[in-house]
């Protein structure tokens, strides 16, 4: 069975994307990410995914695709905000090299904006999101081997703390 190299976790906006891009290409592999997966599964887009079927269909696409992509790929694996909540997805992070990359509320409002297409952040985004993170962030404490701070870094600076925090090296 392959693992993933590295499984980013953290909350909608943090940058798992565009730091798992950058992991992937220092590390010479793969990048994936299971809300992609979701979206090319279900032919559209997360947000009208919730908006058609409802939340606890998207949570089940998730996580079959969690589940897919945990067994199949071997290189950087992103999954979404959400993901953590249920339980079959924390017992397969189990033993693989999680992260969790965390940011303060003010940084996730103004990376993921007041206006941009996220179904749980739709009214009050900062109350919300508040909301979330106090429901989530011990579930991405207990999954994450480390734990890595966005705030005030650049993408390039949050995906060396994640080589180092693994003790992984650069491809």
């Amino acid at each position: 069975m392959t693992a993933p190299a590295v499984v980013l976790v953290g909350p909608m906006g943090v940058g798992k994307s565009t730091v798992g891009e950058l992991l992937a290409q220092r590390l010479g592999t793969a990048y994936r990410d299971t809300d992609a997966d979701v979206e090319a599964a279900a032919g559209k887009p997360i947000a009208e995914i919730f908006f058609d079927e409802g939340e606890p269909h998207f949570r089940a696409l998730e996580r079959g695709a969690v589940r897919t992509a945990v067994a199949e790929h071997g290189g950087v694996l992103a999954l979404g905000g959400g993901a953590v909540l249920d339980e079959g997805t924390r017992a397969l992070l189990a033993d693989l090299p999680v992260v969790y990359l965390s940011m303060d509320v003010e940084e996730a409002v103004r990376r993921v904006g007041l206006g941009a297409a996220r179904p749980l952040l739709a009214v009050n985004p900062r109350r919300q999101w508040r909301e979330l993170m106090d429901a989530r962030r011990h579930l991405y404490e207990e999954v994450a081997r480390a734990v890595v701070a966005t705030d005030d870094r650049t993408p390039e600076e949050v995906a060396q703390a994640v080589l180092d925090a693994l003790e992984l090296k650069d491809a």
